[in-house]
């Protein structure tokens, strides 16, 4: 006996990422609020801007209908909640990066409301010329591997248990946490105790604090993607290669 059919309506959704389809029509990726990362096909959604075409836009919040009985729906409704952010530049690339990391390392059909509020919250804030992207970023990565279950200690040494110092040095292992520092030491993820409380506290007021952020940050994403390469993070190299700002990855 065939399953029955599933029908979803007016969910909440960004869209991620599409390929096209057959000759006029799209598979999308959409991060949804209530059923987390979903692939649905879209039919004949390449034709002009009108109608759903019109309403699937990256950085542009839509509700979404679908109906399906496997993994991957059909997409039945799109209406716009609101357009696209108007990102440009190094804050565009920003975005894109985000949405590959959650390509990466969202599971399908794994609901993480919060994280799709952080995402929302990530595209407010490129898009205010009075916010820091790269500040906005370290955040949302944050927030992306704390809600996937991988979550950084930042607050206490992973040896003794005791809080961490704001002017001791501590050497962090991925593993377990930061762990004080006696004497000199070297490596790449060589923190001072300001940094990892003003990361655990959501702060990154300075440049010192965040650049250290984006060090662990990219290093437990690094940790989590197992070898997986990002194009944004690519091009974002390109990007600083030839002069342009850039803030992701």
């Amino acid at each position: 006996m065939s399953a029955s059919v599933r029908r979803i309506s007016l969910e909440s959704a960004f869209l991620l990422h599409h390929y096209p389809w057959r000759d006029s029509s799209r598979i999308l990726e959409l991060i949804t609020r209530s059923h987390g990362r979903i692939s649905l096909f879209a039919r004949a959604s390449r034709r002009g801007p009108a109608g759903l075409s019109g309403a699937l836009q990256p950085f542009g919040e839509v509700l979404v209908s679908w109906a399906g009985r496997g993994e991957a729906g059909q997409l039945t409704g799109a209406e716009r909640v609101r357009p696209p952010a108007p990102l440009s530049g190094d804050r565009l690339m920003s975005g894109f990066y985000a949405n590959e990391l959650l390509i990466k390392l969202l599971p399908k059909q794994d609901p993480h409301p919060d994280l799709y509020d952080a995402y929302a919250t990530l595209l407010a804030r490129l898009v205010d010329r009075e916010c820091d992207p790269a500040r906005a970023l370290r955040l949302f990565e944050l927030r992306l591997l704390t809600e996937l279950g991988w979550g950084l200690r930042l607050e206490t040494d992973a040896l003794s248990g005791a809080a961490v110092e704001p002017a001791s040095r501590y050497h962090y292992r991925l593993e377990a946490g930061p762990e004080l520092l006696d004497g000199v030491a070297e490596g790449t993820l060589i923190f001072c105790g300001s940094s990892l409380l003003s990361l655990a506290r959501e702060e990154l007021a300075d440049p010192r604090s965040l650049a250290d952020a984006r060090r662990l940050l990219r290093a437990a994403l690094d940790q989590c993607l197992d070898g997986r390469a990002l194009r944004t993070r690519e091009v974002l190299l390109e990007m600083r290669a030839h002069g342009g700002k850039a803030d992701g990855g």
